[in-house]
């Protein structure tokens, strides 16, 4: 058992303990978060800053528990300050990764956008993940399938998926297997959870 967000390790990668919930999970689904030389709270979207972290679910309620009641002057045991606006700060930086992703994606020629290009990728079943816009159509949606055995993102909204094809917006795109498509998965699933809509991980098959 770890204690303090101590690493745990179990065949699908290291694990933290969410100092909200108590609960020890993949760090996939848990959002870093370091202490500054000014003793300030700062989300560590990429897990990449230096220094002593501690982990917080990847929910709004679980950011909002763990502000509300102090919890990362405990997780840290220091004094800190925490940021106003911090919950969506995070959310922000997730989004911000989730489509940069996309775009990597895209430039590697692993994702395409549009709906004639995705229809393509469906039927000859190159494509993994379905991508769709919040506030597209439900009637244009419908028309398009979740792949076999493969996962839905709807999450994001045409402006944003927009940004991630260099478009003013896009309703719907796919990825193929492999590449960068689990990161975008497990970005994809953080911000989902951090606005409490959308939809993704439908496997259908």
């Amino acid at each position: 058992m770890t204690r303090g967000g101590a690493e745990k390790s179990r065949a699908d990668g290291p694990e933290r303990k969410c100092i909200a919930t108590g609960e020890t999970q993949p760090k996939a689904g848990l959002i870093r978060f370091v202490l500054g030389p000014d003793n300030q709270v700062y989300p560590d979207v990429m897990g990449k800053l230096p220094g002593r972290g501690v982990y917080v679910t990847a929910t709004k309620a679980a950011l909002e528990q763990a502000v509300k009641k102090k919890l990362f002057a405990r997780g840290f045991k220091a004094q800190v300050t925490v940021q106003d606006g911090l919950v969506d700060e995070v959310e922000r930086q997730v989004l911000r990764r989730t489509v940069d992703l996309i775009s990597l994606a895209r430039k590697s020629g692993d994702a395409v956008g549009g709906y004639e290009k995705v229809k393509d990728w469906l039927d000859k079943e190159e494509a993994r993940i379905l991508i769709q816009a919040s506030d597209g159509s439900g009637r244009g949606k419908s028309k398009l399938s979740t792949p076999h055995r493969g996962k839905y993102i709807g999450c994001m909204t045409a402006d944003e998926l927009g940004m991630a094809f260099g478009r003013e917006t896009v309703i719907h795109a796919a990825l193929a297997s492999g590449g960068l498509s689990q990161r975008v998965v497990e970005e994809a699933q953080r911000l989902q959870g951090l606005r409490e809509k959308g939809g993704i991980g439908r496997t259908e098959g």
